[in-house]
């Protein structure tokens, strides 16, 4: 099936949701995972997703790259509509256009630091492209530990790793889930001001899902999500701003009479 585009011939952000709505389950078990979001998340910015337990940031994070299908409202990355892909093209777009980080780093232990970096690449049959590694391993500080395996790094390094091979096709967006979660917090201080700086210096577009106030704020802007709806956008966030942020849903969603709605809370 061919992808379709956005009719406007204005840039496409580097990813977006319309009317997008994912629900589990039927019947009295029925769940609704995500309610008729609207949302754009601009290319060459780091954005953050938070929200309360259960409102839905990893299911959005989930549609927006094509690791989970919408049930209704579609998902764009950049011109091409996801939602309508089959799943060979899926399984390519993935492959070629989109980066993952994820919370357990997924390096294969019996390979170097350098052969999981570049993995992605013989995967899919493609060529290296040494100045754009020489970039990577320059500003992610892994020089010292290409022929390093996976036991021999701490985790901080690991994630490292793990970011620099989710960067190496240089895909149009990466995808990080929780990147920091199974790190202290000077290893995930770290990763984040490494995440930042491969937004500010080598152009990435990143969206990322935390629950941590600090690691969101090293982010350019954070949505925050409540009961499967977009509830709040915070430009330049700092840590106070996104824990009132938190706090203000949490209240909203405490009070019988006032139920969250789109925009209810912004900072």
């Amino acid at each position: 099936m061919e992808p379709t585009t956005h009719p406007s011939t204005a840039p496409p952000a580097a990813s977006s949701a319309r009317g997008l709505t994912k629900v589990y389950g039927t019947g009295a078990a029925q769940v609704r995972a995500l309610d008729g979001v609207d949302v754009d998340f601009a290319a060459g910015r780091f954005t953050a997703i938070m929200g309360p337990s259960g409102s839905g940031k990893s299911t959005l994070m989930h549609c927006l790259a094509g690791l989970d299908q919408a049930t209704s409202g579609t998902v764009h990355l950049g011109s091409t509509e996801i939602t309508r892909l089959g799943d060979d093209a899926l399984t390519r777009l993935r492959r070629d256009r989109v980066g993952f980080v994820f919370q357990s780093f997924n390096l294969l232990p019996m390979f170097t630091a350098e052969q999981n970096i570049v993995l992605p690449l013989d995967l899919a049959g493609a060529k290296v492209d040494p100045a754009w590694l020489a970039t990577l391993v320059q500003t992610l500080g892994l020089g010292q530990r290409l022929t390093h395996r996976p036991s021999e790094l701490s985790g901080g390094q690991q994630q490292r790793v793990a970011i620099a091979r989710a960067l190496v096709a240089q895909p149009e967006v990466v995808f990080a889930d929780e990147p920091t979660g199974n790190l202290d917090s000077r290893s995930g201080a770290e990763v984040l001001s490494f995440l930042r700086r491969s937004v500010r210096e080598l152009g990435r577009t990143i969206i990322m899902v935390t629950h941590d106030p600090t690691a969101a704020a090293y982010a350019d802007r954070v949505v925050l999500l409540a009961d499967g709806r977009i509830a709040g956008d915070i430009s330049d966030p700092t840590p106070e701003a996104v824990l009132a942020g938190l706090e203000g849903l949490r209240a909203l969603e405490s009070s019988a009479d006032e139920p969250v709605h789109g925009g209810a809370v912004r900072a």
